[in-house]
């Protein structure tokens, strides 16, 4: 079914923007002086024990503000966004929007907890998966005809929509569209946005932390995992982690791996800047540089409804 969160009146205050930017240090900030809880908005901290490469917050500011939406699922588990919204909703339910900040970078759970998704039919796991395996071998274009046969209304999607499209039609033998038009989406909730960005700096940002992510063992933690991870678990597709399994197993140098993850992170980065920019009404919208000397000026602003940009 579609989830619409109950916020009580108050509007949703969302902290986003590109990975490595600041988020969760204005967010910790904000927290403590306030008493707020967290929900994370990010589609790899929900995996138990893919902790450094996906910069979760420090066991310290963990016990000091309540954070949810952290290690809910097991590495092999599939989350959708649909998922995410109906248990952020029930998450900020309990703490009450007035006292919860939504931090995160994942575009598309951002999206489902602020304008509902329709709902969509119940699809046997195991044949899911099968079908996913064979759907996963098929090129973008070869699966877009398929996708024109099948539920041609969603054709002129994205590959993840397309795969999802191809699923329901295949396993249900109705297509996709065909649900959406019979169960319509909840209303949107309302929000504020906090868009987190340091502008040029943020690749030197992606850097740094990326080496503070290898000298914390990030490399010990994939070894470790390697080991009772199955590969084709989801967790696995978290940006820089197939990488650093190479790097393990011989068949990437060091510096090639850090250098190959410096670049998937920087085109995540580009890739969410763009969703952002584009997907985000700028009405409610305020922008803050986390470098500039008004920033927790222009934060606690925002915070308590001061006009938006």
């Amino acid at each position: 079914m579609s989830s619409s969160v109950d916020s009580g009146g108050a509007d949703l205050r969302i902290i986003c923007g590109p990975t490595a930017a600041g988020k969760s240090a204005i967010a910790m900030s904000l927290a403590l002086r306030h008493g707020l809880a967290i929900v994370s908005a990010d589609s790899r901290q929900i995996y138990r024990g893919f902790d450094i490469g996906t910069a979760k917050p420090p066991a310290p500011d963990r016990a000091r503000v309540p954070h949810v939406g952290i290690d809910v699922a097991d590495p092999s588990e599939r989350w959708s966004a649909a998922r995410f919204a109906n248990d952020a909703a029930a998450w900020i339910a309990e703490a009450g929007a007035e006292r919860t900040l939504v931090v995160g970078g994942t575009g598309l759970y951002l999206r489902a907890l602020t304008s509902p998704l329709h709902s969509a039919p119940p699809l046997d796991p195991g044949a899911r998966k099968r079908l996913a395996d064979e759907l996963s071998r098929l090129p973008t274009d070869d699966l877009r005809r398929w996708v024109r046969t099948l539920d041609s209304p969603r054709a002129h999607l994205g590959r993840a929509q397309l795969l999802r499209a191809a699923e329901v039609a295949l396993l249900t033998g109705r297509r996709l569209s065909e649900f959406h038009l019979e169960s319509p989406p909840a209303a949107p909730a309302r929000a504020r946005w906090l868009v987190v960005d340091p502008g040029p700096r943020l690749h030197a940002q992606i850097a740094a932390r990326l080496d503070a992510m290898f000298a914390a063992g990030w490399p010990d933690e994939v070894r470790a995992l390697d080991r009772t991870v199955a590969t084709d678990a989801p967790a696995w597709q978290a940006c820089g982690y197939g990488a650093v399994r190479e790097m393990l197993r011989g068949t990437l140098k060091p510096p090639a791996a850090r250098e190959a993850i410096l670049i998937a992170t920087r085109q995540y980065a580009k890739r969410q800047r763009t969703w952002f920019r584009h997907q985000v009404g700028p009405e409610q919208v305020t922008r803050v540089d986390p470098h500039d000397p008004s920033c927790e000026e222009t934060v606690e602003r925002w915070w308590r409804g001061g006009a938006s940009e």
